[in-house]
């Protein structure tokens, strides 16, 4: 019978690092290798994610709006950068398509 351990956690779906086979074992000298590939993987991951955050544009999106609003900034400067904001959201728009 299989002894449970309540204090450790239950193992995810996704693997939580680059994981080791039997190459490893009989190539060693490519483990630090296969960590570093695993580590770029996860960085270009979150950086993927960072990036394709349309939540973020969107409140950046209402935060000029208010700042315009209240008479902080003119409109001239409004139009400049809604016009920015506006041009990311569409390149990430093209950007989750093409990963389609």
């Amino acid at each position: 019978m299989k002894k449970s351990y309540p204090d450790r956690p239950r193992e995810s779906q996704e693997s939580p690092g680059p994981g080791f086979g039997l190459l490893d074992i009989v190539f060693p000298f490519l483990i630090p290798v296969k960590g570093v590939v695993w580590i770029g993987n996860k960085l270009k991951d979150m950086a993927d994610t960072e990036i394709t955050d349309k939540s973020k544009v969107h409140e950046e999106l209402l935060n000029l709006q208010m700042r315009f609003e209240m008479g902080e900034i003119e409109e001239e400067e409004y139009n400049r950068e809604e016009t920015g904001l506006l041009e990311r959201l569409e390149a990430i728009r093209k950007y989750e398509e093409g990963r389609k």
